[in-house]
């Protein structure tokens, strides 16, 4: 996914945000131009750590979804374009759908060379711009973290209304069973702990799920849950709308590539030392000590660099220039 820190960026910044009632209002909100929405998916905070972000989840969905030129892919809460613009080039199609008018906005400005690319506004929780089986593939990545459960599984069942018999479905959403997973979830019940009570249900606050959740939901929703990833913070689903014919196949083939799809333990790592430093307020010296013994030319190191770069400038007042390591390979 990204370096996903969805929502992540600064947290404390994202979760003393702006309060909304209803998720058109609240991501509008906070995309008002191209920069601030892409803070806004995955606090990227140039169009070069977006792009780097967007290139590391592209990788892992060719991987889970086995893209093929001819695909017509859609994208459920597609935000800047951040994945699209990377994944479009490789398909027939990619359709993003977004709640936000200003997101749509901002992906329409970064797609502006893209031929093969739509967009729509969605108003509820459902992708009605979509015909009945018109998809072979989709993804929501980042997305189903900032739903309640309910819009979660309404999502779900209208995925399996426009994939086609046989299509699949790539999506994501934290881990309240992992470690990382869990203590990303303490963090928001501290943060519940200190706001009134009128401040602790925000519309696009972050929510958990555990696997076994997940894959609940998928099957209630008229999916067939074909790979499920848990060594990660993450839980990474990959599911198939049933076409009447077996499973064993295709569970065989993503098995060859979960080291493509799943979050790696230098991912786990990294975002783990990111919180260590979040909870204290100080800049993340781990994740750099870390970052010292990966290749420059490492996509997630690289990836990594980038944001905890831009991270830092945010915060040049407090914690003065960023290392000058951090620039280190970013632009090869």
């Amino acid at each position: 996914m990204i370096i996903t820190l969805p929502g992540h960026a600064l947290l404390r910044d994202f979760v003393n945000s702006m309060q909304s009632i209803d998720y058109k209002s609240c991501w509008n909100a906070r995309a008002t131009t191209t920069a601030q929405a892409l803070m806004a998916v995955d606090g990227s905070r140039d169009e070069r750590t977006a792009q780097l972000t967007g290139a590391y989840s592209a990788s892992q969905l060719r991987a889970a979804l086995q893209l093929q030129h001819g695909d017509r892919v859609f994208e459920l809460g597609c935000g800047a374009a951040r994945i699209g613009r990377e994944l479009a080039p490789g398909v027939a199609l990619w359709h993003g759908l977004d709640i936000a008018e200003n997101m749509l906005a901002a992906a329409r400005d970064r797609l502006r060379d893209q031929a093969n690319t739509a967009l729509d506004a969605l108003t509820r929780s459902r992708l009605d711009p979509l015909a009945d089986a018109s998809m072979d593939k989709g993804y929501c990545i980042a997305v189903f973290i900032h739903m309640d459960k309910e819009d979660m599984v309404l999502y779900l069942r209208d995925v399996a209304r426009v994939l086609r018999p046989g299509g699949l479905f790539y999506f994501d959403t934290w881990n309240l069973a992992h470690p990382v997973g869990w203590r990303r979830f303490d963090f928001e019940v501290n943060q519940a702990a200190q706001q009134p009570p009128e401040q602790r249900k925000d519309v696009a606050r972050n929510q958990f799920c555990t696997p076994q959740e997940v894959e609940l939901y998928a099957r209630a929703a008229g999916l067939e849950p074909v790979l499920t990833l848990t060594d990660s913070p993450w839980v990474q689903m990959v599911a198939r709308k049933p076409d009447g014919g077996s499973d064993e196949a295709l569970r065989a083939e993503l098995a060859t590539t979960v080291a493509q799809i799943q979050y790696p333990a230098l991912w786990t790592s990294l975002f783990n030392c990111i919180l260590d430093a979040e909870f204290r307020g100080e800049p993340p010296h781990s994740a750099l000590d870390t970052l010292r013994h990966c290749a420059l030319d490492d996509p997630l190191a690289r990836m990594f660099r980038a944001w905890i770069h831009g991270a830092w400038m945010q915060r040049a007042a407090d914690w003065g220039a960023p290392p000058d390591e951090l620039e280190q390979g970013v632009n090869a």
